[in-house]
């Protein structure tokens, strides 16, 4: 998350000192000074550079002898991850708050052998790209408008018939007895809920298809008054400000050319993302449908948009081009911080090493960031690109 060429010796200095402050902060916590110090070195493991982050090899990294005292610290030591959790928004915000931040929505595979661990069962997982014996955790990201990303929650989905129908399993796994299935749309929200309560200042809300169709999701999104923009299926339907019953899918090719704005959405791996969007207002003034339309091969993907400040098309597009950093959210997670480096097989197990992995990342995007600051190249990510007008389709 740094550029490795250009850091000193006063960086190296500044990030030895940040990562005492955090674990001070983290260890704080914890009442047994062992466990202060399990949790210091689980930390140090997790941001190390070393191939496969777990119980062992971390143990191995620290010096120890042996794995049991890091898995006893996931297994069985007490201790509050949600405890963990809210001190890791904290520390999110406290160095990259933004009111023109967005809340990111998206769910993540991570492949498992065997039935054991919580949760998991033959299912699709879009990270694999098939069904797979997996396990899927739901997460929220905080992107704020200079690129930086973090997560700030996460729920670990529980499929119901295979394992709530089963209390058995469920109680092997450690599953609290008193949980109830949650779809991962409800999960969602009551992310959103815990991030409103914590008073974390943001302006949107973003996911993708299978949250944009979800109207549970949509209706809590509306009452809390929070705007949003979401990918959903082409095969939706909506009533136009003419008050017909319209498909999305139909509508682009009925639009002029000039309802078209070519804009960038944000930086890839390849430069700015760069596409033509459109907007069409509905028969409800709150609400709005957009529609992306790639330059190279004219695909097409559609947004609800709930847009009650009835902010411009160009914020509309900068909140959809917010959704790809919770995919790099995820990559940087798993290559750097160990996110699906996890040995564990209980639920509780999962929330600890899973919220450790949170912190190790946030760590990382507060010292990119303050390097950035450093360098003066604290930017948006998607300069602003006045539009232009498409080549006529």
């Amino acid at each position: 998350m740094v550029d490795n060429e250009a850091v000193s010796c006063s960086d190296l200095l500044d990030w030895s000192v940040e990562f005492e402050s955090l674990t001070n902060r983290v260890s704080s916590l914890f009442v047994h000074p062992k466990s202060q110090e399990h949790s210091g070195q689980y930390l140090e493991g997790l941001l190390a550079p070393i191939d496969r982050k777990n119980g062992w090899t971390i143990a191995e990294h620290v010096g120890e002898k042996e794995p049991k005292a890091m898995q006893r610290f996931l297994n069985l030591t007490s201790w509050d991850a949600d405890a963990l959790r809210d001190m890791n928004c904290d520390y999110a915000i406290e160095n990259l708050v933004d009111p023109e931040g967005v809340l990111v929505a998206d769910p993540t595979g991570f492949a498992k052998k065997g039935k054991k661990s919580v949760g998991v069962q033959r299912q699709y997982s879009g990270t694999l790209g098939r069904i797979d014996n997996c396990q899927i955790g739901t997460f929220l990201v905080y992107v704020n408008s200079v690129g930086d990303r973090v997560f700030i929650d996460r729920a670990l989905y529980i499929p119901e018939e295979s394992w709530f129908g089963d209390r058995q399993r469920c109680a092997e796994a450690a599953i609290p007895p008193e949980l109830e299935f949650a779809t991962r749309p409800a999960q969602v929200a009551a992310m959103v809920e815990r991030t409103l309560q914590a008073g974390v200042p943001f302006r949107w809300f973003t996911a993708d298809e299978e949250f944009g169709q979800n109207p549970g999701l949509r209706d809590y999104l509306e009452n809390a008054t929070i705007a949003y923009v979401m990918a959903i299926p082409k095969n939706t339907e909506f009533t136009d400000h003419a008050s017909r019953t319209v498909v999305v899918k139909d509508l682009p090719s009925e639009l002029r050319p000039s309802a078209w704005q070519r804009r960038a959405c944000g930086i890839g791996t390849k430069g700015y993302r760069i596409y033509d969007w459109a907007v069409i207002d509905s028969g409800d003034p709150d609400h709005q449908y957009m529609f992306r339309r790639s330059i190279d091969d004219g695909e097409l993907a559609f947004y609800h948009c709930y847009n009650p400040r009835r902010e411009p098309a160009r914020e509309l597009v900068r909140v959809a081009g917010t959704r790809w950093p919770i995919e790099e959210c995820f990559q940087t997670g798993k290559g750097q911080v160990g996110l699906d480096n996890y040995q564990v097989r209980l639920y509780h197990a999962w929330y600890r090493h899973i919220t450790l992995a949170m912190v190790a990342h946030t760590f990382l995007a507060v010292l990119a960031h303050r390097h950035r600051e450093k360098k003066g190249e604290l930017h948006p990510p998607a300069a602003s690109h006045e539009p232009t007008s498409p080549p006529p389709r």
